[in-house]
């Protein structure tokens, strides 16, 4: 029994959540500090430890962008990269595509490969696809690409051997004569052993282009939780959901990717649902993702920056990263993301975001671009936040768009609430209609401090009928983080393995021994899964392993038919082994707790019976409350030909039901609830939105 905090920063706001031994929470919501994102985690983690004792703390929870940014922003460290004599130009030449405008670009030129060519090294071995030394190792070669590395000033090296996956040797005893002259040194059969050495070689190096940065990251977040007096384990969350230590995600920080947007989905999965769409709008982007039988979509490769429509992206745009990751779409449209008009005189909105400094022009920070939660505060949709806003400031702003526009303020705010939510519904088409799903038998969970503003719009265009907004949505992906477990991942390809029993045997064994464990311990659950295809074919399909020939390849042919739309049958072979191991009961945690953000709300509940001393009085400071209700005030309907009285309540005053339009107001987020929708109160506190059924006839408006 013991408190936890799990915290997510985000491109404008870092949200903080403790979770009490009883179930209920603290949140806190603040500014996110870019140049120092430290800076803003203790100014959270500050505010929730409000009159508790941080020795109380049993575990924090962390989910980061920083792996992500220096990724795009190109601010890694220099990496030198070593391979098999005669493949040093694979990562230089790269596998570019050219899509949306490049595709016209009579100019167009590549983007700078991940590596610089001068920093690409050879080695003399090789090693077939089936295992078999074909060229013995020359060290002395290995030894000449130390001494060169370390001339130069580098410090980090990435080691990607031709079929090393097939047989690890060579590459282990390189990388340990690398390690001998350079600090950092990290190597393709410790970080994901696969074939198809492009993606392996992009996975390595971008790894060894961010371990550094991650290592020194979590190791000054570790001393200044432990100025705080919180001296609990920090675990990082992972791109597949789980939850890894800081220790190994310096090992693997390529795992931690898609860290933050990860985070939420497990949010969306904890309503409880089972089939749902994760919709998540921040500040600054919006995620959507699958949640089918309470599992979210993984996918086992996935492209960082790049191009692509609507949220996805382009194979041969970006860096290819092979390590599992929720499968989600992501577009930049957020709460502060910039409208503008471009040079047709057509209204644009994003991906520009005005950020947390200066942010949105009624933050009163500086800002002066319309933005997002400046049209929703013109259109009477906000009024209480974690911030004073200033409606004021927010129609100056929007002015600068409606006069070139020749429309008033209204009309140039409600074009930008409606431009704004097509283009997140455009990131739920691709993980739906995109993908064969039909999205009208789900839910749309809706959380971030936009996203329930926005929702029951989004919704519209789809023919969904239910949204579900948590409580606490607002910080939702950092409530989502204590639901995380964790976690660590092996994967091995082998072609045509006589005994797949032990090679699960020893992948697990692998996966077990970074968590320091054992996978026949008590509370450790493994979960075995196999890459399959037909026999000619190239590329795979992951299935749930079963033993049974006839079972494994059944789920093969009714996996194929899900993703490619035909049935087909043939010989099936197997490429590669994968394994999870998790430990299904987290250190820290409370077996018998609630899901997070599934505590009641308004004041905190009285310790129960053997709570540990220290713990803060029900009105403990710091905790973010409920603004009491104004009654009513003008919000914009386009449906009641403009402006109209709209009834203005809290979770705490919703009643019974509540018909729109209507507005829901919470602390950290507000629900904009339209005409034709009604607002109940459900299980877990969460607010229901539910829409009458379309007249016969009328269609789902196009997205």
């Amino acid at each position: 029994m013991g408190f936890a905090i799990g915290v997510d920063v985000g491109g404008t706001f870092t949200d903080v959540v403790l979770r009490r031994p009883s179930g209920a929470v603290i949140v806190a919501k603040c500014l996110s500090t870019h140049d120092d994102p430290i800076a803003g985690i203790v100014t959270g983690v500050t505010r929730v430890l409000s009159g508790l004792d941080p020795g109380l703390v049993t575990r924090v929870v962390h989910a980061t962008t920083l792996a992500t940014n220096a990724v795009l922003e190109r601010r890694g460290v220099r990496v030198a990269f070593v391979t098999t004599r005669g493949f040093r130009a694979v990562v230089p030449l790269g596998r570019y595509a050219r899509v949306e405008e490049d595709r016209y670009d009579l100019r167009f030129t590549p983007p700078p490969p991940p590596v610089d060519p001068a920093d690409c090294f050879e080695v003399t071995e090789r090693i077939s696809a089936r295992g078999e030394v074909l060229t013995p190792l020359d060290e002395d070669s290995a030894r000449r690409a130390a001494a060169e590395i370390a001339r130069r000033g580098i410090t980090s090296a990435a080691v990607c051997l031709l079929h090393s996956y097939a047989d690890p040797a060579h590459e282990r005893r390189v990388a340990a004569i690398l390690r001998e002259r350079v600090p950092d040194v990290v190597a393709s059969s410790e970080v994901w052993p696969e074939i198809r050495e492009y993606e392996r070689a992009t996975t390595t190096i971008m790894s060894a282009y961010v371990g550094p940065l991650m290592a020194s990251y979590l190791s000054r977040l570790e001393d200044a939780l432990a100025a705080l007096g919180v001296r609990a384990p920090v675990h990082v969350m992972e791109s597949g959901g789980g939850v890894m230590s800081a220790r190994l995600a310096a090992r693997r920080a390529v795992a931690t990717i898609e860290s933050g947007p990860a985070a939420g989905v497990l949010a969306a999965a904890a309503t409880g649902l089972g089939d749902v769409i994760s919709f998540d709008m921040g500040g600054t982007t919006a995620k959507a993702c699958v949640v089918r039988g309470g599992r979210p979509e993984i996918t086992h490769e996935f492209h960082v920056g790049g191009k692509g429509s609507f949220g996805g992206r382009r194979a041969g745009t970006g860096v290819p990263i092979r390590t599992p990751a929720i499968d989600l779409a992501e577009v930049g449209a957020g709460g502060g993301s910039v409208a503008w008009i471009d040079a047709a005189g057509a209204l644009r909105v994003g991906p520009h975001s005005a950020g947390s400094s200066p942010g949105p022009a009624c933050y009163g920070l500086g800002g002066g671009e319309p933005t997002v939660t400046d049209a929703n505060l013109v259109l009477g949709y906000l009024a209480a936040a974690s911030i004073p806003l200033s409606p004021s400031l927010a129609g100056k702003a929007l002015d600068r768009l409606a006069e070139p526009l020749g429309v008033s303020r209204a009309e140039a705010a409600h074009a930008v609430h409606t431009i704004v939510s097509a283009a997140m519904a455009s990131a739920v088409h691709v993980v739906t209609v995109q993908r064969g799903i039909d999205p009208r038998g789900f839910a749309l969970v809706a959380f971030g401090g936009a996203g329930p503003a926005h929702a029951a719009r989004v919704a519209e265009r789809f023919g969904i009928g239910l949204v579900v907004v948590p409580e606490h949505c607002g910080v939702a992906s950092a409530a989502g983080l204590l639901a995380g477990e964790l976690s660590a991942d092996r994967v091995l390809s082998r072609l045509g393995a006589r005994d797949p029993e032990a090679v699960f045997a020893g992948l697990a064994a692998a996966a077990a021994a970074d968590l320091g464990v054992s996978p026949d311990d008590p509370g450790v659950r493994v979960e075995r899964s196999v890459d399959a295809r037909f026999a000619g074919q190239s590329h795979d399909l992951t299935v749930a392993w079963e033993p049974a020939r006839d079972r494994l390849e059944s789920r093969f042919f009714a996996r194929y038919a899900q993703v490619y739309g035909i049935e087909q049958r043939g010989e099936v072979e197997l490429v590669g082994y994968r394994v999870r191991v998790t430990l299904a009961a987290p250190s820290g945690a409370s077996p018998g707790d609630p899901p997070p953000g599934t505590a009641p709300s308004g004041p905190l509940p009285s310790p129960p019976p053997g709570t540990a001393p220290g713990e803060p009085p029900p009105a403990a400071p710091g905790r973010t409350s409920s603004p009491p209700p104004p009654g009513t005030r003008p919000a914009y309907f386009p449906e009641l030909g403009g402006y109209a009285e709209t009834p203005v309540r809290t979770r705490a005053t919703l009643g019974a039901a509540l018909d729109g339009p209507a507005i829901v107001e919470d602390a950290e987020s507000t629900i904009v609830v339209p005409p034709g929708w009604t607002a109940r109160l459900g299980p877990g506190r969460a607010v229901h939105l539910t829409r009458a059924p379309s007249p016969a006839g009328e269609e789902t408006r196009d997205v």
